[in-house]
């Protein structure tokens, strides 16, 4: 899961939506810098983290892959579930539209961000402006940014070149999306992850 998908996750679940978007720029112990609604939060993250890559149909997903870009599918992965969530949000969440999902989430997150690290600080910097959950409803801005993360981390190069297997297996792979993201939506409103 990326970004939308874990404060969309969070929201179901009653859990922090700062601590759910933090995470991956929190190494080990979240309880010793974090009040414990955020380190909840941040906790709930990782079991998602770990609940996801540990799921049937993502683990097939993975198999969609050509075998040069089979190492960075993880992220892609993540990535695409997003670009799904985003697609169908309207029938994934009826009641509420994206753009007014992720306006409220910004306005709860941004007035936080002085106690974070500087890094999540210039992420925000970019994602809400740019308004990249939105955007993630695109494919080609979903190439964007795997193009943008192979740029920035040059060991995970392969990236830029995944999204190929995502045009080639795009169906396969939202038909998966649609056999596992409602399980984990009942497992986050029942406060089960």
């Amino acid at each position: 899961m990326n970004f939308l998908a874990h404060l969309h996750l969070a929201q179901l679940a009653e859990s922090s939506l700062l601590g759910n978007l933090l995470a991956d720029f929190v190494r080990g112990n979240p309880r010793n810098h974090y009040s414990p609604i955020v380190a909840d939060g941040i906790m709930m993250h990782r079991r998602v983290d770990a609940l996801t890559d540990s799921l049937p149909e993502v683990k097939l997903a993975r198999q969609y892959f050509s075998d040069e870009y089979r190492r960075v599918s993880p992220i892609t992965l993540d990535v695409l579930w997003d670009h799904f969530l985003a697609r169908h949000w309207q029938r994934i969440e009826p009641a509420e539209t994206l753009v007014a999902f992720i306006n409220r989430a910004q306005r709860l997150i941004v007035p936080q961000l002085a106690q974070t690290p500087e890094r999540f600080q210039n992420l925000n910097a970019y994602m809400w402006p740019e308004r990249w959950l939105e955007r993630y409803a695109e494919l080609p801005f979903i190439a964007n940014v795997l193009q943008g993360m192979a740029n920035r981390r040059p060991r995970l190069y392969a990236l830029a070149g995944s999204f190929t297997d995502i045009e080639r297996n795009y169906h396969q792979f939202e038909t998966l999306f649609w056999q596992f993201y409602p399980r984990m939506m009942a497992q986050a409103k029942s406060k089960s992850i």
